[in-house]
Formats: structure tokens, sequence, C-alpha cells
């Protein structure tokens, strides 16, 4: 996929999310906290390598992030962005482990528009699904999908894609597919904090600004070029 249609995909999925509208109230009388200082940051994630994927899952996330997102002549690629380690930290956590979804069951296959009906953590669908990708490849080419060339590896993604290639009984294929793209593409977008977006690549890419506290030494500036250099949450925990 060329870059510039996955960021046009990745806005036209925001767009179709339905969103309660908020209401908006003025603070006078002075800021409500200092500029630059988060009252309540997010817990930093864990450093000093793996957390969940073994190397093996680490290695074939990378590749993967790699045919996702390419390098190109406008930024990094997925994998040198670090979508691999932001995975495996999201997988280690509450999100890997399925905190905030009912799976008590009964689960009946649905319609696509109702989600995954399984039991099934992120986590364990990344443990299943990455082992029976390598069955899948081990069978059409005596190799691990780390193990093919460029080309072979994205025939085997497309094929994917449109449910074609067979990952056995307990991997629904276009569902781990749609999980890794979604997650990589997060990956890749995320405030740096998380273990992707290195050095705010995506960011510099797209020009956003990143967690800056507010814009009003820009508000005189109207119609020229602003220059941002982008702002991690990071640089206000360290």
């Amino acid at each position: 996929m060329k870059r510039r249609q996955f960021l046009t995909s990745f806005a036209a999925i925001g767009l179709a999310s339905s969103l309660p509208v908020a209401k908006a109230a003025e603070v006078s009388g002075g800021q409500p906290f200092e500029p630059g200082k988060i009252v309540t940051p997010p817990a930093p994630p864990k450093t000093g390598g793996r957390q969940y994927l073994t190397a093996h899952e680490f290695a074939t996330v990378g590749a993967i992030a790699e045919r996702f997102i390419p390098a190109d002549e406008l930024s990094i690629s997925g994998k040198q962005a670090g979508c691999a380690t932001f995975i495996d930290r999201q997988l280690a956590g509450d999100y890997g482990n399925a905190v905030a979804i009912y799976r008590l069951g009964r689960f009946v296959k649905g319609t696509p528009e109702q989600g995954m009906q399984s039991p099934l953590t992120p986590a364990q669908r990344y443990r299943l699904g990455l082992a029976a990708l390598d069955v899948a490849t081990q069978q059409q080419f005596g190799k691990d999908f780390v193990q093919l060339d460029g080309e072979q590896q994205d025939r085997l993604l497309h094929a994917m894609e449109a449910s074609q290639l067979d990952l056995g009984a307990d991997v629904e294929t276009k569902v781990f597919f749609e999980l890794l793209l979604q997650n990589v593409r997060e990956g890749f977008l995320s405030d740096p904090l998380y273990g992707g977006n290195k050095g705010m690549a995506s960011w510099k890419m797209i020009g956003f600004p990143g967690a800056r506290y507010d814009f009003r030494d820009l508000l005189s500036k109207k119609g020229q070029k602003l220059h941002i250099i982008p702002t991690s949450m990071i640089d206000n925990t360290l």
C-alpha cells in the first residue's frame, strides 16, 4: 500500500467514527496549570526489551510493518519507526489482555458490522495468527514468513486481506490481517512515548504538532509557514 493511500484510508476510518458532541467551556482568571507540565500524564510504558512477543514473533511483526509502510522519500518505514515495539508493549498490557471487552460468552459469529465475536484476546490472536502464518508459508515456500523476499510477503498479505490464505480453523484470516494493519497504523502514528513513531517521523511527515500545550504564540502568524517542531508526551515525563 502506498503511503498516500495508507494515510487516506486511516483518515477515512477516523471520519466514519461516531463521536459524542462535547460542550466547550471558557477558562478565565489565569491558566489552570503551567505550560509544559502535564498534571496527570499517562504512566510511561516499561522499557528494556520485549514484553510479550518472542524474538521470532517480534521479527515477523517487524517484517509485516515493513511491507505495510515501506520507507520512501517522505519518511522511514513502519519497522524503522518501531511499530513492532509499540505492538509488543500494547499486547503486554490492558489492550493485549482485552480488559475492556466483554469475553464471558456466549459467542456467536456475527456480521462484519458487529466486530469480532470471540473469547480470544488480541495477545492470543497474535500468538495463534503468527504461528499459523509460518505454517502456511512453510507449506508454500519451505520457509518462515521473515525468510521470504518482499514480493512473496506482499502476495501473502494480499491473500490474507482477501481471505484467500488458509490459516487454519483457529484463525480468522481477514480479521487477523485487519488487526495487524490497525495496530501498525497506530504504532506509526502514536506518541513516541508508547514505543512507535521513532523520532516523531510520521508527525513530521504530515505536519502534526504533537502534544503542544497551546498555540497562542502562533495566532498572529496567519498565512505563514510555521515549521512547528512536534512535541511528544515523553518530553514532559523525563
